[in-house]
C-alpha cells in the first residue's frame, strides 16, 4: 500500500486522536481511509441527485415548450389538493 505524508492541523490531529481514543480504529490511517471512503461516497451521491435534477429539468423544460403546464400558483394548487383530500 502507498504511503502519504499529510499535514493536518491540531484540531484535525486531535479528532483522528480522539478516534483511535473511542477504539473505532486502531490507527491514523484507518480514520483517514475511512474518512475518504465517506468523502467518495458523498461526492457520488451529489453527483446523482445533480444528474437527477438536471433530468428532471429537461423534462420539465420539454413540459414548458410543450404547453403543458398551469398558470396557477404554488398556493392555489396547495389549496386544490387540500379541498381534494376533504372530500
Amino acid at each position: 500500500m502507498p504511503t502519504m505524508n499529510v499535514n493536518l492541523t491540531e484540531e484535525m490531529a486531535s479528532y483522528v486522536a480522539e478516534e483511535i481514543a473511542s477504539g473505532d480504529y486502531a490507527t491514523a490511517s484507518e480514520v483517514v481511509r475511512d474518512a475518504l471512503r465517506l468523502m467518495k461516497r458523498d461526492r457520488q451521491s451529489e453527483a446523482e441527485k445533480l444528474e437527477l435534477l438536471k433530468r428532471e429539468l429537461a423534462t420539465g423544460l420539454r413540459q414548458v415548450e410543450r404547453g403543458e403546464f398551469s398558470e396557477r400558483g404554488v398556493m392555489e394548487i396547495a389549496r386544490g389538493v387540500i379541498e381534494e383530500g376533504q372530500e
